[in-house]
């Protein structure tokens, strides 16, 4: 098994890694305070995984919450729903509250865990590629709005992270490729070694090999470690990790959340940062065109919707998390395994990318 760790003082916690986690109740159990566990999960992860989780929590006084899947559903309604839930159980501080799916789970779960009671104990068990390399670690909880994609929430780090490889199998194809755009984040953004060895290690991924699936979540988890580790609230480099996503978020929210995967907006919005980099001369399009290869490898699309220009992009990318003082902050890539935080695009650059 692969333990790893993020380090953060007093919240510091482990990230586990490993096949048949799912039955790993001696792990589980060093995690949760107190007696009481709330199990919050979706209609899709339910019949797949709930039955064996809560099989391995007998000597606790285990409740669930089961929500409808979809990036739509990440919103207050539910948010709602989970807090009342908790409220009419009588759950208290020493509850524990286990995120069991992929990034929506996580998030909406860890963001109740933040705000019930002003704060109790929970733990990822993420299911999807994209959770298990990059939501369920470093504390970004939060629900959408229509207005922007998690504009609501908080930091606030789980308790551990249990990443069963396992439930890879269930996944479908769309959703599998979907986080692969995260893990091309990583080597993109901060390792072109890693990079290379995705190109080199594509037929394995997408056969599901455990060993090369291991290698390459736990590679995404270290970078993350190592760089929330050092900026937890995203201050100034924990910003690199966004690379990508104002563009993408714009597409999710333009779109309405759930029309495009939240990888596959991603993925754009990478080639798009990428083509905004030939644009400064900061980038070679040799790169950008390796980038636009493993990107398509996986069958992510490349093109912004057609029915998005600049004006649809804008109003969107005004409202971003990353702006300082009215300024647009775009993360771009300056080489493959290196990227930067820039404040000096103008709309006539994003107008010429868009």
């Amino acid at each position: 098994m692969t333990k790893l760790y993020v380090d953060l003082a007093e919240r510091s916690y482990p990230i586990y890694i490993d096949k048949g986690l799912l039955t790993a109740k001696e792990i589980l159990s060093q995690h949760i305070s107190g007696n009481r566990v709330c199990i919050v999960t979706n209609d899709i992860v339910q019949p797949l995984y709930l039955d064996i989780l809560i099989s391995q929590l007998s000597s606790f006084q285990v409740d669930t919450i089961v929500l409808p899947d979809g990036e739509a559903e990440k919103n207050l309604v539910n948010f709602e729903k989970i807090i009342s839930h908790l409220l009419t159980n009588l759950h208290g501080r020493d509850s524990t509250l286990i995120a069991l799916g992929g990034g929506v789970i996580g998030d909406i779960t860890g963001f109740a865990a933040a705000c019930y009671q002003r704060g109790i104990n929970f733990i990822q068990i993420p299911t999807t590629v994209l959770s298990q390399v990059d939501s369920s670690v470093g504390g970004k909880t939060a629900v959408n709005h229509p207005l922007g994609k998690n504009m609501i929430g908080a930091f606030y780090q789980p308790k551990a992270v249990i990443i069963d490889i396992d439930s890879l199998k269930t996944l479908p194809k769309r959703e599998f490729n979907a986080g692969m755009a995260e893990v091309i984040k990583y080597g993109i953004l901060g390792d072109n070694q890693f990079f290379n060895w995705l190109e080199a290690n594509v037929d394995l991924i997408k056969a599901g090999d455990s060993s090369v699936l291991i290698k390459m979540i736990e590679t995404c988890c270290k970078c993350k470690a190592k760089i929330v580790s050092a900026d937890e609230k995203e201050s100034g480099v924990r910003a690199l990790l966004n690379l990508g996503h104002t563009f993408g978020h714009a597409i999710e929210a333009e779109l309405g959340y759930g029309k495009w995967l939240h990888g596959e907006a991603v993925a754009t919005g990478m080639v798009l940062a990428a083509k905004l980099a030939v644009a400064m001369n900061l980038l070679e399009v040799s790169d950008l065109r390796r980038i636009e290869s493993l990107i398509a490898v996986f069958e992510l699309p490349l093109l912004a919707p057609e029915s998005m220009g600049f004006n649809e992009f804008i109003p969107h990318m005004q409202r971003d998390k990353k702006n300082i003082a009215g300024k647009l902050r775009f993360i771009v890539p300056t080489a493959i395994g290196q990227s930067e935080i820039r404040d000096d695009i103008t709309e006539e650059m994003l107008q010429q990318i868009l």
